[in-house]
């Protein structure tokens, strides 16, 4: 049976829901890790830390469809909420338009100034061809990512969670096979992974696109746009914290590879590196239930509906606990294993990404509360907090962290800073929850 946004959800029926939308999100960050492993294995630690180091200029670009796709989403599923099929349908059109419009530009500015890009996060002569290959192929793939983005949340606004999860996993086969292929049989590389990737970013994003152009049974179908400037500041302001969120994620990685390269050298960039797609997937969980559980605040709010925004605050607070305890543990009994997918024919490697590891993993106790608190407000259509969130979470506390902790701990101190800005963000999600409670009335 069909669950609408309107239903009634119990613990059953919001599982049902949401579980596509968190195996989607993970299923993505593992066919990024699978990137990851081949250029590592085969094409060799320069092209992985190449890799590592361009990677946030895509990321910081790709953050549009992100902005878009969840504030408008919000946006979309609050108009359904209040029974304005029509209008919610010329919004969701300008959205989508706009940001194919917007992938074009960055397109050109990553494929011109990609170079430079790299130069100036301090790509060593060894690093740069890769670098570049790397980044420029992407960027002239970058509507695809944009619009790959953005169906992840409007599928899920449409209540068809399984499509969007249907064509992650046709879009992560794409990557694994060609990744094979290309790296590994034709021997190309960092560019072809940088290929592998960006194809199936095209599978992932051009597929819904022709689905939503043809008709279909969704409350939604692209067609006309109304053009409509508030409807666009909307939609940015709304999804504001998820671009505040991969902005600052970008600049974060930056210093981290940095101070790593300073301390260490290029083996620090390649530990953060696999700490990075470790926690991929781990808060690809939260992420992917955020995602999931979105649309149904949204359309609850629309309709006014407070016992049901209750309901479903507390059931996902709960849901939340009990994952975050087993992600840890899993995380912390299974270093070794984790660390030797990245890394072979380096004993002080492996020990140091093991031990970073099982520091670093502390932190998935909160990032679920967090993550889902932002993305709580911003389905509230409350940008402001949902982006303050999010700029203290992984922008203002991870800075301070990583430029004090390092002065008292060295190496862990690094490893320790995202459970300082962790901790530091629940505490400010607990204050927003309180103080907002009355006036929406969850």
């Amino acid at each position: 049976m069909q669950i609408k946004l309107s239903d009634h959800f119990t613990f059953n029926k919001l599982l049902r829901f949401t579980i596509p939308s968190v195996i989607m999100v993970i299923f993505t960050s593992l066919y990024t890790i699978v990137d990851g492993i081949f250029v590592s294995n085969v094409a060799g630690s320069t092209a992985f830390a190449a890799l590592n180091l361009i990677w946030p200029v895509i990321a910081i670009m790709g953050s549009f469809g992100f902005m878009i796709g969840t504030g408008g989403s919000a946006l979309v599923a609050k108009l359904l909420g209040q029974d304005k099929k029509k209008e919610a349908n010329a919004c969701f059109s300008l959205l989508i338009y706009t940001l194919i419009a917007i992938a074009l530009v960055c397109s050109i500015i990553g494929a011109i100034w990609i170079e430079e890009f790299a130069l100036l996060l301090g790509a060593s002569p060894e690093m740069l061809p890769d670098c570049v290959a790397y980044g420029r192929t992407l960027a002239c793939m970058m509507i695809g990512y944009f619009l790959q983005a953005a169906f992840q949340s409007f599928l899920v606004t449409a209540e068809r969670p399984q499509i969007g999860l249907m064509l992650t996993i046709l879009a992560g086969l794409t990557n694994m096979i060609l990744d094979y292929v290309l790296i590994y049989v034709f021997d190309m590389g960092i560019f072809g992974a940088a290929l592998a990737t960006g194809l199936s970013w095209i599978v992932g994003g051009i597929v819904p696109f022709l689905y939503f152009l043809s008709p279909n049974s969704t409350p939604l179908r692209l067609g006309a746009p109304r053009w409509d400037i508030r409807q666009i500041g909307q939609s940015c302001f709304n999804g504001s914290s998820e671009m505040v969120t991969n902005l600052s994620m970008s600049v974060v990685s930056i210093l981290y590879n940095y101070e790593l390269m300073k301390l260490i050298g290029a083996d620090g960039v390649v530990a953060y590196g696999i700490l990075q797609y470790i926690s991929f997937v781990f808060a690809g969980a939260f992420l992917g239930y955020s995602m999931g559980i979105a649309p149904v605040i949204s359309y609850q709010y629309g309709a006014q509906n407070h016992q049901e925004l209750h309901g479903l605050l507390k059931k996902s607070l709960i849901l939340i606990s009990g994952t975050s305890l087993v992600l840890v543990v899993i995380a912390e009994l299974s270093a070794p294993v984790l660390a030797s997918v990245f890394v072979s024919g380096s004993k002080e490697l492996m020990e140091m990404t093991t031990a970073a590891i099982r520091i670093y993993s502390v932190a998935f106790l909160l990032c679920g509360f967090n993550i889902f608190g932002s993305s709580f407000f911003t389905a509230l259509n409350n940008g402001f907090i949902s982006a303050a969130i999010s700029l203290l979470r992984t922008f203002v506390f991870q800075i301070l962290a990583i430029l004090i902790l390092p002065l008292l701990f060295g190496l862990n101190g690094i490893w320790s800073a995202v459970i300082m800005a962790e901790g530091f963000s629940f505490v400010i999600v607990m204050i927003f929850l309180v103080q907002n409670k009355k006036k929406y009335g969850y």
